[in-house]
């Protein structure tokens, strides 16, 4: 086993050692939801995605969801990401979910996400910087 400390060495071990990040990205925009799968790839994660938050609860509905992140958008069609946390908050999911808006600067609109159940709200564009410390919290936990 190589005893060198390099970044790459020590990134390829924390891939191994760690379990594989499964997320659930819900945004409305087709961009939004490949940049924010590229981004869970190129961290070693895997994802699914929905289109609005009504198919974020019905993917959850049948039982055999289970994500450690969810990535919602704020506004959607359908249902929007406050309610559908609402929603999965009393459904007892108790994933990670992390806001993603463009209205993040605006305290009011932020505020009233994150009482929806949110565990942190990040502005749009995300990108690995941002979500990368979140992440390796939450697989740390």
């Amino acid at each position: 086993m190589a005893t060198t400390s390099t970044g790459a060495i020590e990134k390829t071990k924390s891939v191994e050692v760690k379990k594989k990040l499964n997320v659930l990205i819900v945004d409305d925009d087709t961009l939004t939801r490949k940049l924010h799968e590229s981004i869970i790839k190129a961290i070693g994660g895997i994802s699914q995605t929905a289109k609005n938050g009504e198919e974020a609860v019905n993917i959850h509905q049948n039982g055999n969801a289970s994500f450690d992140l969810i990535l919602m958008d704020k506004e959607m069609p359908e249902m929007d990401g406050l309610s559908a946390t609402k929603k999965l908050r009393e459904m007892k999911v108790t994933s990670m979910i992390i806001g993603v808006t463009s209205l993040a600067d605006n305290e009011v609109e932020r505020k009233a996400f994150m009482e929806a159940g949110l565990n942190h709200c990040l502005a749009k564009p995300l990108n690995k910087d941002k979500i990368l410390p979140l992440i390796n919290s939450l697989m740390d936990a």
